[in-house]
């Protein structure tokens, strides 16, 4: 195996260590006044285990930034759901590239986005979580980054 191939491990696969790395990383970044050693303290992390990992684990959508982000989801056939959900991808600071809709069955569509990813977006779980919970939306999986 190269130093450098990467691979999809579902969160539950992980190590608790690796977990609490990720969680440090992120308590890190929302509240700069934070020192290592303190958010190590905090959540039971070693130093020596933050330094270690810290550069190979990321969460799978903080890689995406710069890059554009193919989601399908499955939407009421309902005036406005489209929008509302293209409302939530510009309040992020994100770019729509590509729509694609089914002609809709069973008052069901089938929606893929591609979704470009700027530096200004906001994170990309908020993106996501945020398409998510538009009324209306019943499904919203990641088909690919590129």
């Amino acid at each position: 195996m190269g130093s450098d191939e990467f691979y999809i491990v579902k969160q539950r696969a992980l190590p608790e260590v690796l977990l609490k790395v990720v969680e440090a990383k992120h308590r890190l970044a929302c509240d700069e006044s934070l020192t290592v050693q303190e958010v190590a303290d905090a959540i039971g992390l070693s130093r020596s285990s933050f330094y270690k990992y810290k550069d190979d684990i990321l969460p799978f959508h903080e890689n995406a930034r710069g890059k554009t982000l193919n989601v399908m989801l499955q939407v009421d056939d309902k005036q406005g759901i489209l929008s509302a959900i293209l409302s939530k991808i510009a309040g992020c600071k994100a770019n729509v590239l590509t729509i694609q809709q089914s002609i809709p069955t069973g008052g069901i569509a089938s929606v893929a986005l591609g979704v470009e990813i700027l530096p200004e977006t906001s994170s990309t779980n908020e993106l996501l979580s945020e398409m998510r919970n538009v009324k209306g939306v019943h499904y919203l999986k990641i088909l690919g980054s590129e």
